[in-house]
């Protein structure tokens, strides 16, 4: 049997109920009890708090690699690899920017998705404006076969302002490729904020995936048929004929222009 000593606020203890708040409530029955024996449930919620600041505290550098991803993401689409954030924070080698990445993911800031990617969740330390925003994943290449808003497509959640992102409705950031939308002020490299829902009504700007690729254009319905239409100076670009073999992801609501 694994003997437990504890001491009362020390250090040990802290990691310890930390590394209890992560098991199976059935196995650590026997551990609280005792944890009550001692008195140290307790003051359990004071030892987590503790915990929890000292394993989320954030230091300068971890916060300016934090803006850098933040700022490639908007840039470019996605997260920036380990040599072009060693460039962009000025480091030597990629295992600085390595290293840097892996504390950013214990602290919740990035996560590594099951094929080995990274995905932004969230900012941390310098984001005042939490209250005002909710967080909207920006949705990268859609994989064939793979939902819009599967896992494996979320390249990042960004903090969008709730003036623009209303809820309760559910919302998603597309990076437009291409001018063929650029009479409605949608150019290439800019962002839409679009609402998920599956209808639209004639003239609205839609997400419609066809043959398992994303595509922006203004939605008309005729009966059975509907028509995709671009809306673009290069008159390249033609208009899509459609019955049903096709889904809509949602209404674009706003334009963020390329940063």
């Amino acid at each position: 049997m694994t003997s437990i000593c504890l001491q009362s606020g020390s250090i040990s203890n802290l990691v310890f109920i930390s590394n209890v708040l992560s098991l199976n409530p059935e196995r650590c029955f026997g551990i609280f009890a005792v944890l009550k024996n001692k008195k140290i449930i307790d003051k359990l919620p004071q030892l987590y708090n503790t915990v929890y600041m000292q394993t989320t505290a954030i230091s300068n550098k971890e916060l300016e690699a934090i803006r850098e991803i933040r700022n490639f993401i908007i840039r470019v689409g996605r997260i920036p690899s380990m040599r072009e954030l060693m460039s962009s924070l000025g480091y030597r080698s990629p295992r600085s920017a390595s290293l840097i990445v892996n504390k950013l993911i214990d602290k919740g800031a990035l996560r590594r998705k099951s094929d080995g990617s990274l995905q932004f969740v969230k900012s941390l330390g310098d984001d005042t404006t939490r209250a005002q925003t909710i967080d909207v994943p920006l949705v990268g290449v859609v994989a064939c076969g793979a939902p819009m808003l599967a896992e494996e497509n979320i390249q990042a959640n960004i903090p969008v302002s709730t003036k623009l992102a209303i809820p309760p409705h559910r919302y998603f950031l597309l990076k437009a490729k291409g001018d063929s939308m650029n009479q409605k002020g949608i150019n290439d490299g800019d962002f839409v904020l679009v609402r998920q829902q599956m209808t639209a009504k004639n003239g609205d700007a839609v997400v419609a995936l066809i043959d398992n690729e994303a595509t922006v254009k203004e939605f008309y319905e005729a009966g059975e048929t509907v028509v995709l239409k671009p809306r673009s100076k290069n008159k390249q670009h033609q208009p899509i004929v459609l019955t049903r073999d096709f889904q809509i992801q949602g209404v674009v609501v706003a334009t963020i222009p390329e940063m």
